[in-house]
This record gives C-alpha cells, structure tokens and sequence, in this order.
C-alpha cells in the first residue's frame, strides 16, 4: 500500500460510508437470529425447521458469493453494495411475514444471498478504501460489523420485551438499514474502469494461496462457533455452573473479540500482519487449551476471553491479504475466502458435537485451539506480496 501522512476527504468519507454497511450486515443478522425463539414458536416449528431454516440461510450466502465475486470484479463494488445492503434489510422482513415453514425458509433463502452479496462486496470496496488510506484499517471495519451485531441483538431483546412481533420489528428496523445504505452511498469511492476483458476473463482454478488463506479463515471459523455452540455446554454441563454463570462463556469471548478488532488497525500498523496474527494465534491457541487442562469455571472463562483476543486481528488480516492479492480478481478471491470461512462456522460446530459424544467436550473444544496454533504457524501467508508475483493454481 502506498504510503501516506493522512488520506484525503474523498477517502475519510468512504471509509464512514463502508463503514455504515458493516454495520446495517451485523445488524441484519443479530436482528433475524435474536428473534429466533419468537418465531420458532409462532409457526409451532420443532428444531429439525429452525436448523432447516438456519441452513437456507448459509446456504443463501454460500451460494450467492460465487456469483458476486465475479459481479464485483466487473461492475466494481460501489456499484453492488447500495442495492445489495437494501436487499439486506428488505429481505430482513420476510421472516417475520411467514406464515410457515416453506415460506419462511425461500423468505431466508434470499436474505442469505443478501447478506452473502454484501459480504464479498463491501469486504471488496474495503480493500479499495485501505489501498487509498495507505496504512491498515480493516480490523475497524470487522470490529463494526460485530457492533453492528451488537446492536441488532440488542434491537431484537428491546423489540420482545415491547411486545412487538417479528414483523413490526422487522419492518422498523428494515426501513432504517435500507434508507442508511441509501444515504451512504454517495460517499463511496467511484467504480473503477473495467479494463478489456478484466471482467469477463475466467481464470481457471482457484489460486492455491487464497485456497491456504481460505483454510485459514476456516480454521478461525471453527473457534467462533465452537464459542457460539458450546461454550456455555462445557460451562454448564463439563464445570457444573449455573445457567447464568455459563451464559458468560460467550459473553466474554465476544466482549473481547470485539474491544480487540477495534485495537487491531494499530497493532498491525505497529507489528505487522505476519507478526500479528503469530502472536494472535498463540494467545488464542494457548490461552484456550490451558483453560480446558485447569477445568475449572474461572480458567474456562479467562481461557475464553484469551481465545477471544487471539481470534480478534486474524480474519481482518485475512480478508486484507486476499483483498489485496490481486486488485483484478479482489471479488473473486474474496468470495473463496469467504466461502470457506463460512463452511467453519457451519462444521466446526457439528465435528466438535460428535467428538464430545466420543471423548468428551473438552477434548472436541480442544480442537479449535489446536487450530489456532495451526493458524500461528502459517502466519506468513497474511504477509503482503507484489501484486504481479505469479502464484500457483489449483
């Protein structure tokens, strides 16, 4: 990245304005999952419908960021966020108007590809703002979506405790993410000139070091839902704490998962993205396999909290690396990326589910701090390259 003393306006307002769609995606998204039990239990579903219900929308988001990876290559991603992040909060409504299983899993279907397309798209428009202001800012944008998330789950438990229904919050809330993404568009930095055949080239493959960077986002993917899924079991379950006591397992992982992202732009600035995320996966690698080794409530929650600052600076630093790589294929290499991290959230959980019935749960979640220290290993990958170097295919 080029070096700057301070970017430009044109660059400050950009950066607010991606910034205002990390935070209507995270907000769109704790919004729906907040008020899952509401909805589960008017429309009389059984878990079997609410994990159905849960797979549309991974598999809405999987699907649409192989086709979005190429549109943003093309059309370039100011011109996808806009329409994408009013899809996000229109499509946001549908689960609250269903009045059933299939029409709530088609209304999630297309809020996943929603939420998939702005996904890649503002990681990608990201990537652009970062290259303009010259030094590292993409742990800020992370830390926003997670605010963003923040803010629906808060909007979610303040709409139940009101007494409105799904749909009422959903439409309020839809109606305020859409006209934000509207107002935020102008802000953004123009579309690039599609250069002869940039748009339409096929590479065949995918490049084997976004295939490595995409193994890495898995392997951090798993330890966020394996914190989501199973952090309060082990509490409660493993530890024989009270509910209340193990509903802080997630807690504190997602407090300082999220202070830290906020903190990661300078560090990175400071240390370096190979030396950071080294060190990030080693805190996390260490600090959660000596919690499970103390088995005791209070390591588990300290061993959480660490899990959470190692995990903090690690995607941002992946996403920049692959965002980067090739300023001709950002969106596609950011769309594998993705695609992959996501496949940890939805496996990880189910492969640590099946060793804890095997072996117990402390030695399925000491699967994600083993992956940590895999992630502290292959820390060179984040480590930025010359945009023309060749890289292999596979």
């Amino acid at each position: 990245m080029p070096e700057t003393t301070r970017p430009d306006a044109t660059a400050r307002r950009a950066r607010r304005a991606v910034t205002a769609y990390f935070v209507v995606s995270g907000f769109a998204l704790a919004s729906w999952t907040a008020r899952i039990p509401t909805i589960k239990q008017d429309l009389g579903l059984d878990d079997s419908g609410v994990t159905l219900a849960l797979f549309a929308v991974a598999a809405g988001s999987v699907l649409a960021m192989q086709v979005c990876g190429h549109l943003t290559d093309r059309l370039g991603s100011a011109r996808l966020m806009p329409p994408a992040g009013v899809l996000v909060a229109l499509s946001g409504v549908t689960p609250g108007l269903a009045g059933g299983l299939p029409a709530l899993v088609g209304g999630l279907l297309v809020f996943g590809a929603a939420h998939g397309t702005i996904d890649v798209a503002m990681n990608s428009h990201a990537v652009r703002v970062e290259q303009r202001y010259g030094r590292p800012i993409m742990s800020t944008f992370h830390a926003t979506f997670s605010l963003g998330g923040l803010l629906g789950a808060g909007s979610g438990a303040l709409a139940a405790q009101l007494g409105l229904t799904p749909a009422v919050h959903f439409a309020l809330t839809g109606a305020v993410l859409a006209a934000l993404s509207l107002v935020a568009r102008p802000a953004l930095l123009p579309a690039e000139p599609v250069p002869a055949g940039r748009g339409g080239s096929r590479a065949r493959g995918i490049p084997a070091a976004i295939v490595f960077l995409g193994a890495l986002g898995f392997f951090c993917s798993v330890g966020e839902g394996s914190m989501a899924d199973w952090s309060s079991v082990y509490l409660h379950d493993e530890l024989g704490t009270g509910p209340g006591y193990a509903a802080l397992g997630y807690a504190v992982f997602s407090a300082t998962m999220g202070l830290f992202r906020f903190l990661g732009d300078g560090l990175v600035a400071r240390f370096g993205p190979v030396r950071l995320v080294r060190v990030c996966g080693l805190i996390a690698g260490v600090g959660l396999g000596a919690a499970l080794l103390a088995h005791h409530p209070v390591a588990a929650l300290g061993g959480f909290a660490l899990f959470g600052v190692g995990l903090s600076c690690i995607v941002p630093q992946i996403f920049s690396a692959a965002g980067h790589r090739d300023p001709a294929r950002s969106g596609r290499d950011l769309a594998q990326v993705s695609t992959l991290s996501y496949g940890g959230l939805l496996a990880g959980p189910v492969l640590i589910g099946l060793l804890a019935q095997g072996f117990g749960l402390g030695v399925g979640l000491a699967v994600p701090a083993a992956l940590a220290l895999l992630v502290a290993v292959a820390a060179g990958a984040v480590r930025p390259r010359p945009a023309a170097q060749p890289a292999g295919r596979v």
